[in-house]
């Protein structure tokens, strides 16, 4: 039984030396909201919530969190971690609706059912994968992310270094340019190297297609979000037919039955549900399994900080299959404070940790430099 009693969270920013440019908007700090749940025989979990966007985002869910969702958890016992997202789901679906505010509420709820997975498997003494999934491996595949096209020929080396083998350019910015970037990307590429692109949402049908006609003969792993993800699916239907690079997405889904809409639609070879966006271990591990069973790749969508991407990982473990790990590149102390001896990337592989949970006891000390406010609600 889990019997929440005391939920902590605290909201940080992090200044960039340099803003992390996307087709629709520039981050010009990392934010990040880190929430810690504890049960009342003292076990406790961490997990993390979306904030990246807008640029008000942590304080934001931390006071969503604390004056909204947090009481609902107080009111409910549990038999299962997944029966928390599943309980505050049902109970803020009128309050999010009411209000517009449905991903804020899905990203809170994701955070906090992070947290109580990572409680649970710390309670049973395994790590979270294997708390998951039993015979999980402890490394999984990975790739360097966050790299925009105009700038690959000075990261793409860096991550290399530091032991990537696969990479993910940001393009949707200029047509031209991005094309003449992604070909020479591959010039320099190496030859076991693998390159994707991720479009951000910002193209028309018609420039999508211009754009995979512009790089015809690349072996893109993928073409991440070509078009809104809101787009009609006809035009979905239309460009991966007409594509020969596999198209991928889903970070910018929402629920359980879009999904599954998604998936049984087919028009995405990749399926990318982001664990601190939108429903959590719960949430992401039935879509995962749900795409591998229709022959999709799962690759867990992640760009934040430490705690989120060491769940992407365990879950990603935990699923199997041949998917890949989002592993951002981009300098972010929210991140890497989390790893004393660096992101575990060897010879592109992430190497999953051996304690139990998410292997997290506590927030690195340097981390609250960083932060904005906090909070801690008990019963």
């Amino acid at each position: 039984m889990i019997h929440i009693t005391r939920i902590q969270a605290w909201a940080f920013r992090s200044p960039t030396p340099k803003p992390v440019a996307t087709s629709f908007g520039v981050m010009h700090d990392r934010p990040g909201v880190l929430v810690r749940v504890e049960a009342a025989d003292g076990a406790f979990g961490w997990g993390e919530i979306f904030a990246n966007w807008p640029a008000a985002g942590a304080e934001h869910r931390l006071r969503l969190l604390q004056m909204d969702i947090a009481p609902l958890v107080f009111d409910a016992r549990f038999g299962h971690p997944s029966d928390v997202f599943h309980h505050l789901d049902k109970q803020t679906r009128i309050r999010a609706v009411q209000c517009g505010e449905i991903g804020p509420f899905a990203q809170v709820i994701a955070g906090l059912d992070m947290a109580v997975w990572d409680l649970a498997a710390r309670r049973a003494g395994h790590p979270l994968r294997q708390f998951i999934r039993a015979d999980a491996p402890n490394r999984v595949a990975a790739y360097a992310s966050g790299i925009p096209a105009a700038d690959a020929s000075q990261v793409i080396p860096r991550a290399r270094a530091a032991g990537h083998r696969r990479f993910k350019v940001k393009v949707g910015f200029d047509l031209a340019q991005d094309t003449a970037a992604v070909r020479s990307i591959f010039e320099r590429a190496q030859p076991e190297e693998k390159i994707a692109c991720d479009a951000n949402q910002a193209w028309t049908l018609d420039q999508a297609q211009a754009f995979l006609k512009a790089v015809e003969g690349q072996p893109l792993l993928w073409l991440e979000e070509p078009l809104p993800m809101f787009e009609d699916e006809c035009k979905w239907r239309a460009l991966a037919e007409a594509s020969l690079i596999p198209l991928a997405g889903g970070e910018n889904i929402h629920g359980q039955a879009a999904f599954a809409e998604t998936i049984q639609a087919g028009h995405l070879a990749v399926i990318q549900p982001d664990v601190a966006k939108w429903g959590g271990i719960t949430g992401c591990l039935a879509v995962a399994q749900q795409a591998r069973s229709a022959g999709l790749r799962y690759c867990p969508h992640f760009l934040g900080a430490g705690l989120g991407l060491i769940a992407s990982a365990e879950l990603l473990a935990a699923v199997g299959g041949d998917g890949l790990l989002e592993v951002d590149v981009n300098e972010n102390p929210l991140r890497t404070l989390f790893f004393d001896q660096g992101e575990p990337i060897e010879a592109g592989q992430w190497i999953c940790h051996s304690d139990s949970g998410l292997g997290v006891q506590q927030l690195p000390e340097p981390l609250f430099a960083f932060q904005t406010s906090a909070c801690d609600i008990s019963q």
